[in-house]
């Protein structure tokens, strides 16, 4: 089962950066046992809301051709809890993107303040062992994420028309 920690974009700049937002429902089954009676987002689920943000960010750049993984978060800092009822927004800049990867600096927020700031490292996969592992389809780009991809080509589509761009 792979779970989307993004609910929409709110701003997609190409090759740059992305702003993604969360609403914590206490309905989410992750709540219940995390902590009961204090219910708290889990740490490793708000890099991986960071790491979806990043990595649509950093597939976009070359039209979602490659597969896009995680390979390393060197740098993560937590400043406080985070809690049901509450709306994480993600803020990710593109630092650099090289044929071998890329990285991003990102930041979760609640109400304008950090509450999260990390450093996230992905790996392309070699088209050729990717092939032989899984086959012609894109493993990352598929599914639910294609929907994410939908939201990303409509602020795309805007921002191209405000700047005038066909």
């Amino acid at each position: 089962m792979r779970w989307m920690w993004i609910d929409r974009f709110i701003e997609f700049r190409r090759g740059k950066s992305a702003k993604a937002v969360k609403n914590l429902s206490l309905a989410e089954d992750h709540f219940a046992d995390h902590f009961p009676g204090y219910p708290v987002m889990p740490g490793a689920l708000m890099l991986e809301g960071l790491a979806q943000t990043g990595g649509i960010l950093v597939g976009e750049v070359d039209n979602f051709s490659q597969n896009v993984v995680l390979a390393k978060v060197p740098y993560a800092k937590f400043h406080r809890d985070v809690l049901a009822g509450e709306q994480i927004q993600y803020d990710v800049e593109l630092l650099h993107h090289r044929p071998e990867g890329a990285a991003v600096q990102g930041r979760v927020l609640v109400d304008g303040a950090a509450v999260v700031e990390a450093e996230i490292f992905f790996a392309h996969l070699d088209p050729a062992r990717a092939q032989q592992m899984f086959g012609e389809k894109n493993f990352v780009f598929g599914g639910e994420l294609k929907r994410m991809l939908g939201m990303v080509n409509a602020l795309l589509a805007k921002e191209d028309a405000k700047a005038g761009q066909p």
